[in-house]
């Protein structure tokens, strides 16, 4: 038996309308009646999880901005946090700058409740960007956004499409951090060496669990660690084709309830 359950949300364990089911939920809660730890593991900031945290039933333990940082949703507990450096940042955005002009960037700082945003970056988002409302997210000069650490860096442009910003981003060979793509509309990037992977594991020396016991579920590219580390790692039906590859077992779509089918089928022996 598995001891903890470490699951990705949008496009894992949320469903189109970005809720938990009522089958979900009750797999959730049999899972933690029988012991087993629910965990979240999201690109998600605090603010974006505690829209969903109650309808899941998580009040325990969160990963938040990719594995940057651990926080307990009960106490408020900081179990750690990874930043980016400053001057990191700088050189990325200059490097990235120099062959796609116009780039915009966003930094989340203050265990996940602060997000600075460059001038114009409101203008492209919207409220399920970040599960905060555009108007609220002002703006400042490009300086401000790259002169403090930050947990998570996000790149984004009026019109090239975010692959191809990502593909830059690696093409450049530089170092000192991780970039990823959680299926949003901009990249993300956190400190190096950070990865939902990483994060898990810092949880679990905590907990004194043991990667073995953990299974874990996910569909996009910053899921594909976590597949990879756990003891058992489930990919969605509607996950990127190389999350599907790394994955020990294949699960439903997160709109048929996947995660549900796999845990009651666990619970069932």
């Amino acid at each position: 038996m598995f001891r903890l359950i470490a699951t990705d949300l949008d496009g894992t364990l949320l469903n189109e309308q970005s809720t938990v089911s009522a089958r979900t939920r009750a797999a959730l809660d049999a899972a933690r009646a029988a012991g087993i730890r629910t965990v979240p593991v999201t690109a998600r900031q605090p603010i974006g999880l505690r829209m969903i945290a109650s309808g899941a039933g998580f009040d325990d333990w969160a990963l938040c901005g990719n594995g940057a940082y651990g926080v307990h949703l009960t106490t408020g507990e900081h179990l750690f946090a990874e930043e980016i450096p400053a001057p990191v940042q700088q050189q990325l955005a200059e490097a990235l700058g120099a062959v796609i002009p116009d780039l915009v960037y966003a930094s989340v700082r203050d265990a996940g409740e602060a997000f600075v945003a460059q001038h114009g970056y409101a203008e492209l988002a919207d409220l399920s960007d970040h599960k905060r409302d555009p108007a609220t997210m002002g703006g400042v000069p490009l300086e401000s956004v790259l002169g403090e650490p930050s947990l998570k860096l996000v790149i984004r442009h009026p019109s090239v499409p975010i692959p191809e910003i990502f593909a830059a981003l690696q093409a450049l060979g530089l170092t000192g951090f991780e970039a990823t793509l959680s299926g949003a509309p901009f990249v993300e990037v956190m400190a190096e060496g950070v990865t939902k992977a990483t994060g898990v594991a810092q949880l679990c020396t905590h907990l004194g669990i043991d990667r073995s016991e953990v299974i874990a579920f996910g569909d996009a590219l910053n899921d594909l660690e976590l597949l990879r580390w756990a003891g058992r790692g489930v990919a969605m039906a509607n996950a990127e084709p190389a999350v599907r590859d790394a994955a020990d077992e294949h699960a439903p779509s997160n709109v048929d309830d996947g995660v549900a089918v796999v845990i009651e089928r666990m619970l069932a022996g």
